[in-house]
Parts: structure tokens; sequence; C-alpha cells
């Protein structure tokens, strides 16, 4: 066994790595191939940059392929995601026009491997319309929604199913995520990697640096978010939660953050945030750049509570870390938090400022019921939301697709 499974193996134990060998043996000799928009920034890239080495571990003929594009591109996009998201965003033909000629240039540059691949994960609106330019191709194509697209802005969805409803399967991570579409459908929750840098433990030294590096009075409350800047992470409302706690407790408020090559709006975002934030000297607003793994791990343990006041949410990975370092969370009630809080046993659900102020105040007075649900969070990440979980239900999709004329499938 390799040495990479061999210690995801001391976390989850030995019959969940001979259930993901086996089911790997089945897909020997096959090329996949995951094709986003960038390496680094969001869930995503960080879901792939873990889980790629690990089916390589598994002796996959595993790849990885960002595309390219320009301002406008980009800003179409985000535009798509944000209507996606629920928001009325008009966005202009010529604009759409332009996604299409940009996925149409990109496929030219992966052309070679597209067409070789037995097995192409797309993942969200960037790549999306690649489909369009290979009407016949080798392999099974399948599209991997992360967003919340249960009540889209419906233009912009008709616009993108066009694309979409070529694939042979799509993922989501919620039921009420789902769009009607003519293919299989299969929803597998996102996952978070327990011996990355951003959640395998730290020493009481490396957490009493991060006290000192950033100016924290260890002797007063802390509470965080981490999250792209965007405003359906909703930083105003958490600066606005945290100043009607203050009244009544001396707290301190982390807005840690980064910003994606694939999102063009976080630096006005992170604009409006220093403006909103008044010059508090309690109010850390963190710019960090996206691989800074170590420090969001140390800041989120060094913290009492967890925030994460989104409006939308495909899932949420930092409730996930949050909770696998045992801190309770109050996150905004909406898609994939809800899968993660659950009221009164791992966190809070709350829908205002007002609402995430009041449990705020509650959990800081009541310390061993704030510890007790810290550890049933942790536990509930352990059986749900770990990478192998994750792994496996990728193994078994692919599987899925491959032998779809089979009615029976042997693991050996």
């Amino acid at each position: 066994m390799t040495t990479l499974l061999k210690q995801y193996e001391n976390v989850v134990g030995s019959d969940v790595i001979d259930q993901l060998k086996q089911l790997a043996k089945l897909l020997m000799g096959k090329n996949i191939l995951h094709i986003n928009s960038t390496k680094a920034g969001g869930g995503v890239a960080e879901i792939l940059n873990r889980l790629i080495p690990l089916k390589r571990e598994l002796g996959l003929d595993v790849h990885w392929e960002t595309i390219s594009g320009d301002a406008d591109f980009f800003q179409c996009t985000k535009d798509m995601h944000n209507a996606l998201q629920g928001k009325r965003v008009d966005i202009r033909e010529s604009l759409l026009r332009h996604y299409e000629i940009i996925n149409r240039q990109n496929f030219g540059m992966l052309k070679n491997r597209l067409e070789e691949a037995d097995i192409v994960f797309i993942h969200d609106p960037q790549p999306a319309a690649l489909i369009e330019s290979i009407p016949e191709r080798k392999g099974k194509w399948i599209w991997r929604c992360h967003i919340d697209a249960s009540r889209p802005y419906r233009p912009v969805w008709k616009f993108l199913r066009n694309f979409v409803q070529a694939y042979d399967a799509s993922i989501w991570s919620l039921s009420e995520f789902t769009q009607r579409l003519p293919h299989p459908m299969y929803l597998m929750a996102p996952s978070i990697d327990p011996l990355s840098d951003k959640n395998c433990e730290l020493s009481r030294e490396e957490l009493d640096r991060t006290y000192e590096r950033f100016g924290l009075d260890s002797g007063r409350p802390i509470i965080t978010q981490i999250s792209r800047f965007d405003r359906f992470k909703d930083p105003m409302g958490v600066i606005h939660a945290y100043n009607l706690v203050k009244e009544f407790v001396p707290i301190q408020l982390i807005l840690a953050g980064g910003g994606a090559t694939d999102d063009p709006e976080g630096e006005e975002v992170y604009n409006e945030v220093q403006s909103s934030a008044a010059d508090d000297p309690d109010i850390h607003i963190l710019m960090l750049p996206s691989d800074d793994n170590l420090t969001i791990n140390a800041i989120q343990r060094i913290s009492d509570i967890i925030l994460q006041k989104s409006l939308k949410e495909g899932f949420g990975l930092t409730v996930t870390e949050a909770m696998w370092k045992a801190k309770p969370v109050i996150g905004g009630d909406t898609g994939g938090i809800r899968l993660q809080v659950i009221n009164y046993h791992t966190g809070f659900l709350v829908n205002t400022p007002e609402g995430a102020a009041l449990r705020i105040r509650y959990i800081l007075k009541r310390r061993k019921q704030l510890k007790e649900m810290g550890e049933k969070g942790r536990e509930f990440v352990r059986e749900n939301f770990l990478i192998t979980r994750n792994l496996r239900e990728y193994l078994t999709l692919m599987i899925a697709t491959v032998y779809e004329a089979n009615d029976r499938i042997e693991l050996l």
C-alpha cells in the first residue's frame, strides 16, 4: 500500500481503503479527465487538488486541465454563476456568443486530451460549452454542478441547458439544486481532506504565533468567517451581526478570504467590506493567498465560533472544515449549509444578521454546549464528508457509466 493511502487508513480504517482499491480495479486502463476554470481559489479547485492525487494513488490514469479566458469571458461566467443562484442577470447576446467562442478556442487547445479520454468531468458553467465541439465523442461526458441552481434565472439557465443536456450524466450536490435533464442525474456532496494543510492538526506554538501575527487578543472570543469576498457570502451581514454582539460582549471578528482568477467581483466586494469595517481595530480583514492553507487552518482553530452567513451556497466547504476542527458553526439557512449544520446539534441556521448575533451571544454564554456542538460536528464530518467518501462515489459513478449495459458488476 502506498504511503498516502496508509495515512488515510489511519483516519477512516482499512475497510474503507480496501473498498476503494476494489472499485479502482474496474477502471484500470481508462483515461479520466477533469476540466474546470482555475487551479487555485474556490472549492472546486481545492477538491480537485486533493482528489486527483488520490485517484492516481489507486493506479488510475487521471489528468486535470483548466480552460483559459479573457475578462469578458469570466465576467460572463460570473454572471451565469449569479443567475444560476437566482439573481436576475440579463447577459448581453454578444457576451454569450463570446462565451461560446472562448469555449471553442479552448477545445482546440485541449482537443487531443478530450478525444482520448474515456471519462470526462466538466465542472460548472465555465467549460460547459466544450461539449458543443465534439458531437461524435469516444468517451462519456459528465457535467458536475457545484452551484445551488434550485431557482435559476430562467433565460440564463435555458441558454446553459442547451449545452448541459448533451452530457451523458450530471452530478449535483443536493437534490434541491437539480434541474430536469434528459440523462442520469447523481447526487454527490463535496468533501474535505483531513490530511491537507487546511485540516491537519497544528501545534500550540503555531496557534500562538497566529495570535501574534494578526494582533489578536487570546483572552477575548473570536468569531470568524472564511470565504471569498463575494456578495452571496454576505460579509456585510457578518459585520452587522458583529456590531450587534459587540454592544454586549467584547469580541473580535476575522473576515478572511481571497480571490480567484474566474471571479472579477472579488476586489470590489473586498473594498466595500473595508469601508464597512470603519477602522474598527477588532475587525481583522485578511486578503490571503489562495494557497495559504496553514494560515486558514490556524485561524479556524483559534476561533470560538465559525460563521458562514451565506445568502446562497452550493455546499460550503468552510463549514465542513470548521466542524472537522470541532467548532460550532452559525450558517445561513441555505443550500448545502443545511446539510451540515443541524440546529442545536452542530451549530445554528440563521436568516438575518440579527439572528446570527442572537446565536453568537447564546453560544458564547454556554461554553459547555459550545464544546459539545463542536464534538458532534467533528464526528458528523468523519461519517459523511471526508474525501474518501467522495472518492468512493466518483469511482462508483464511473463504473456505472462505463458498465451501464451490465446488470451485475463483480468486485474482486
